[in-house]
């Protein structure tokens, strides 16, 4: 099918809790301020661990988003999920009320036409510690029933369902740190199939527990600035040591294009491309030279009928670990050419860390707001050029830029890759 015969999908709705607050605005409003909301983990007690450093959400009360008799039935990462659907779903003005059950259903539009894909890399991987911990001390007959429910990987996308009465297509994409940003591209097509009129999409995660942070350690790939938090998180800088481990959740409402002018609400952007592919050669290092994320940007661009040449913006995966921003500038040479010297980049990571399975959707709900504002945050903490990344990554100060088509990347440990375009409408 060609571009001009599918379904146009727009955004309505954005949602999301991170390190820098609870809230998309107030998320969005520190970004382009350059502040950090990497800190000393507060939850529990780093000292024994050799990293002691993460974004962790401030002042989270689940509670605030769901009634306080379920607080305990759902990890931390389905809550997270919960609270930027709330935002998202209100943002995109869909009216909700009380069914006879107690539990949310949508005023004036189609449950069965609203699909919801929440990804996650990781899971409920706080309960699996408590439980563990539980039956070693207590024996097995003292784990939780509420375990399983609570640490599988889908349990986000079904409790969001759930909790607003979504009954359209409802599954979760797993694929590391590229999870967020697969579950964006499956909700595209989902509406191109005309499977949905539309899909609540987006990622969660809450991986910054005391194993999760150990077991990324024990990888050598966290960043050891314990004493200087703010400064650690450094994509593309020369001095990097590692990427910072961050918890969170973003959530957007992809809408038909016929739908959202039916309801007669603002459209953010429209979403254009998607492209994915598959390194083929290692778990945890990317291909060399990028080749699978090159082929990502190539089908995304396909995808979306667009040029390299008419990308203004990327929001770049940019990690702060050696091998990635190497790599994804080497990516972007190949990928743009002569034209990726023109572009502006700029790492979202540098502020909130690395949030895994709900980076992709983040980054791409912050993208859709500077298309809208013309304005792109920076990448903070750039002080030493490194000769292997030589791209303009929008250096310690938000920058003007009028941005017509932006394209955000997503890597994950598998060899997994994926782009996404989207172009103001």
């Amino acid at each position: 099918m060609s571009t001009n015969e599918r379904r146009r999908v727009v955004i309505t709705g954005l949602g999301a809790v991170t390190p820098l607050g609870i809230g998309m605005q107030v998320t969005f409003e520190r970004l382009l301020r350059g502040e950090s909301g990497i800190d000393r983990i507060r939850r529990w007690d780093p000292s024994d661990l050799g990293v002691r450093i993460a974004g962790e959400v401030p002042q989270f009360r689940p509670q605030d988003f769901m009634p306080k008799r379920e607080v305990r039935r759902h990890d931390r990462f389905s809550q997270l999920a919960v609270a930027a659907a709330q935002e998202a779903l209100a943002h995109a003005q869909i009216e909700l009320v009380s069914s006879e059950n107690g539990r949310q259903r949508p005023v004036e539009y189609p449950a069965d036409r609203i699909a919801v894909l929440i990804a996650t890399g990781i899971g409920g991987l706080e309960e699996i510690e408590r439980q563990h911990t539980r039956m070693l001390e207590k024996g097995p007959s003292k784990v939780s029933p509420f375990m399983v429910p609570k640490m599988m990987a889908n349990a986000a996308s079904g409790q969001v369902s759930i909790a607003f009465g979504l009954r359209g297509p409802n599954y979760c994409t797993v694929s590391a740190c590229a999870s967020g940003a697969h579950a964006i591209g499956e909700g595209l097509n989902t509406i191109r199939r005309g499977q949905a009129d539309m899909v609540v999409v987006g990622g969660a995660e809450a991986a910054v527990t005391p194993l999760g942070v150990a077991a990324f350690h024990a990888l050598r790939v966290l960043s050891q600035r314990n004493d200087e938090p703010t400064r650690a998180s450094r994509p593309f800088d020369q001095d990097r040591d590692g990427f910072v481990m961050g918890e969170g959740a973003g959530v957007l409402v992809l809408e038909a294009l016929e739908s959202a002018q039916a309801r007669d609400v603002p459209i953010m952007a429209e979403l254009t491309g998607y492209g994915a592919s598959a390194d083929a050669y290692h778990l945890t290092e990317p291909a060399h030279g990028g080749e699978g994320c090159v082929r990502a940007i190539a089908a995304a661009l396909e995808d979306a009928d667009v040029q390299p040449s008419d990308i203004q913006y990327v929001n770049a995966h940019g990690t702060s670990t050696k091998y990635n921003d190497r790599t994804e500038t080497e990516a972007l040479h190949s990928s743009f050419g002569d034209h990726a010297r023109r572009l502006v980049i700029s790492s979202t990571k540098s502020m909130i860390g690395h949030t895994l399975g709900a980076a992709g959707a983040i980054e791409l709900a912050v993208t859709i707001l500077m298309i809208g504002c013309g304005r792109v945050h920076p990448t903070i903490n750039y002080e030493t050029p490194d000769s292997d990344c030589d791209l303009d990554y929008c250096p310690n100060k938000a920058r003007d830029l009028d941005i017509d088509v932006a394209l955000s990347s997503s890597l994950g440990f598998g060899g997994h890759n994926v782009a996404l375009i989207v172009r103001k409408f």
